[in-house]
């Protein structure tokens, strides 16, 4: 006799980030029913440059996207360090400070260009839940209930957070911020975009005043805004309590008083800016990553921190992982959490080690003149490390 069919098994995922996005693409290919709720009320514009690389290249190769992430990288061509008056003192054609070494096989891209790459591969049998977020969540054995902010409640088989380093998914499972995120570091980073007032095309300046201000531009096209980092070093720290978006302006604004170079109109800019995002360096570090139904994926789970140009790749590997293993456990998706974790977490333990080596090397003693500024351009590429992904398609496993 046969057995009854398992029907679709329904999934929540919370947050459409490059790990949510990345998740919902291979639920969906391996059956599952999956809705997306994200708090902005679309794709959210602006952020980072980021950087797929090593395992996380193979896992957009197999998702179909690689070739259309290379066509929209950001083809950069190198980097000048200005002092406070503007006169350049040093360049490289080489390397910049977001990606690394030119030469690299991995790839450098926007974040909103690289969601709006893994948005088109997830495909339109996914629903989104734009401009609404989870407000609680109570599970059984068999499943959990959702309530929304604005969407009428719902159940679902399984919940996934990947909604970064302040998941509200975490928060709610888990408990504060305080038990799991962990700041390293006094460097605090705002990016958004601007005006190309410097005339910049595939190319970042930079300029840095020792342990106070600095500010990285980068522009891809002459008449395509350019995308801006400005941040402080806050030895005493800060209160990053406040998720109001004016006080953080107001607060960089007066860190920033007082500098050099064009730091004066970058500010002026970043008052206006509409894709303001603000952050520390920081890494989440739990003991688990699941709660019964409840699991956590990337940043919201094992942020890593920019110290190393990882953070993207392992977010894209583990949602990978995540969905593969639950597929392959869809009659028992609590074990096939537990699968994840256990296939995962040596990978991404060792990736936050390496960002914590990697920060205290900044943080000793630097050189002077050319040398100390060709030393903080990173080779992110040699610290990529190799993960083997299974080949879930069609898997059936276990028995």
């Amino acid at each position: 006799m046969n057995a009854t069919p398992l029907a679709p098994r329904r999934a929540l995922v919370s947050g459409a980030s490059i790990s949510g996005l990345t998740t919902a693409c291979w639920l969906t290919r391996h059956g599952f029913e999956v809705t997306v709720v994200e708090r902005a009320p679309h794709l959210r514009p602006g952020g980072h440059a980021l950087d797929v690389r090593g395992p996380a290249l193979e896992v957009a190769a197999r998702m179909g996207v690689l070739t259309t992430l290379r066509d929209r990288s950001t083809k950069l061509t190198g980097i000048s360090v200005v002092d406070a008056a503007g006169q350049e003192i040093f360049r490289s054609t080489e390397s910049t400070l977001t990606g690394g070494r030119l030469d690299s096989p991995d790839v450098e891209i926007l974040r909103d260009d690289l969601c709006d790459v893994l948005h088109g591969a997830v495909g339109p049998r996914v629903e989104y839940l734009f401009g609404d977020s989870i407000a609680s969540l109570i599970q059984d054995a068999s499943g959990v209930d959702v309530t929304f902010v604005t969407a009428t409640p719902r159940r679902f088989d399984l919940v996934i957070g990947a909604d970064g380093l302040g998941s509200a998914v975490r928060r709610i499972a888990f408990g504060p911020d305080e038990q799991f995120v962990r700041p390293f570091g006094d460097l605090y980073v705002a990016t958004f975009g601007m005006p190309n007032f410097l005339g910049l095309e595939r190319w970042q300046v930079m300029h840095q005043q020792p342990d106070t201000v600095g500010a990285l531009v980068m522009g891809l096209r002459k008449d395509v805004d350019a995308r801006t980092y400005l941040g402080f070093n806050a030895p005493e720290g800060i209160d990053q309590g406040s998720r109001d978006i004016d006080a953080q302006k107001r607060l960089l604004a007066d860190r920033c008083a007082g500098a050099g170079w064009v730091i004066p109109e970058i500010v002026e800019h970043m008052l206006r800016a509409t894709d303001f995002h603000f952050y520390s360096l920081s890494q989440v570090r739990m003991d688990r990553w699941s709660c019964g139904r409840v699991v956590l994926v990337g940043d919201a789970g094992y942020a890593v921190s920019l110290g190393t140009g990882q953070a993207t790749s392992v977010a894209m590997v583990g949602a990978y992982v995540l969905a593969g293993e639950l597929a392959a456990h869809k009659d028992d998706l609590v074990g096939g959490i537990a699968s994840y974790e256990a296939t995962l977490r040596a990978y991404v333990t060792r990736n936050q080690d390496i960002a914590l080596e990697q920060n205290s090397r900044l943080d000793a003693p630097a050189g002077e003149g050319e040398a100390a500024l060709t030393g903080s351009i990173p080779d992110f590429g040699a610290l990529t490390l190799p993960f083997a992904l299974e080949t879930y398609e069609g898997v059936k496993r276990p028995r």
